[in-house]
């Protein structure tokens, strides 16, 4: 029987072709304790896309579980297959999307034979104090993944990523940009709101919204002509609503995207920061900013993490 407190528990992979579904079980797995290693398409499982994977791990198959891709899921010798799962109600429907999540960790309560299995973030929330707006685009994964190893994930901050990229690649950040630290990343795939140790990246084909609240809209248009997603916009809208409580920084990338409301945004009290132009693979993105006359801070992906410190410490 498997210790419900260990730390060697199987990790879950899943299964599904729906990107709403596939947030669901990512939100709930993270919330209960429990490790995604990934989430792929039946077809990604046929071509092999998995043959690598550690075996036994848990599978939560979510599409037709057909003969061909059972043998596919049985050459890795999981752990567990759970087959089968009702949609998860949308997050505007917060009592029907907690009820979804329960009736999940049961499921896998029972099968895994665990005592118990409760919500780690019930002993770890705390309200965001202030909102991070990341923009970045070519040479800023680097950059980003130093900022966030430097920034510990038990700050009073919710972080956004805006990140100039391919849209059929985009679910990879976020395994990328938590390789060495504890910040739980997603791609934004569903209504949800701002927490506190989250890292939200913005999607390339959906615009967002967010209020003052901290909950975030994603809408049913694209974000039209130019940057995908658009940095300023988000920026202006961020600073609208969130004043003072936003600090924006912007790494390393091409392009002035990040640039076009910041006598808007210095108006609302929000800090401008920008990646140092020695420490950019690519200084357009920054340069913009820097040479805008609105920046506050410059610095290396490092001193910008330090900066934050310094800064929600001094709120206190």
């Amino acid at each position: 029987m498997l210790d419900a407190s260990s730390k060697n528990r199987p990790l879950v992979v899943v299964v599904c072709d729906d990107r709403s579904q596939f947030f669901a079980f990512d939100d709930t797995l993270h919330e209960f304790g429990l490790k995604l290693l990934g989430c792929f398409s039946a077809e990604q499982v046929l071509n092999g896309k998995t043959a690598n994977l550690p075996k036994h791990l848990i599978w939560l198959i979510d599409v037709h579980f057909d003969g061909e891709l059972q043998d596919a899921v049985d050459s890795n010798q999981p752990y567990l297959v759970l087959v089968g799962f009702t949609p998860a109600p949308n997050l505007s429907n917060l009592q029907a999307y907690q009820k979804w999540q329960n009736a999940l960790i049961r499921q896998l309560r029972q099968r895994l034979n665990l005592p118990q299995i409760q919500k780690i973030q019930q002993t770890t929330p705390k309200p965001w104090r202030y909102v991070l707006l990341l923009g970045a685009s070519m040479g800023g994964i680097s950059a980003l993944k130093d900022f966030l190893s430097h920034l510990p994930a038990q700050m009073p901050v919710a972080i956004v990523v805006a990140y100039h990229f391919d849209a059929k690649m985009i679910h990879t950040l976020p395994k990328t940009l938590t390789q060495n630290n504890d910040w739980h990343c997603q791609v934004i795939t569903t209504n949800q709101s701002l927490r506190s140790g989250s890292c939200l990246i913005v999607p390339i084909d959906r615009k967002i919204i967010f209020d003052s609240n901290g909950r975030i809209f994603l809408q049913n248009q694209d974000w039209g002509d130019g940057y995908q997603p658009n940095i300023s916009a988000i920026l202006k809208n961020m600073s609208d609503v969130y004043n003072n409580e936003l600090i924006s920084i912007i790494f390393s990338g091409m392009g002035d995207d990040g640039s076009k409301y910041l006598s808007e945004t210095r108006s609302n009290s929000s800090h401008i920061w920008a990646q140092s132009l020695a420490s950019s693979s690519c200084i357009s993105q920054p340069k913009a900013i820097i040479d805008s006359g609105y920046c506050q801070f410059v610095g290396t992906p490092i001193e910008l993490a330090n900066q934050v410190i310094t800064v929600v410490n001094a709120s206190h």
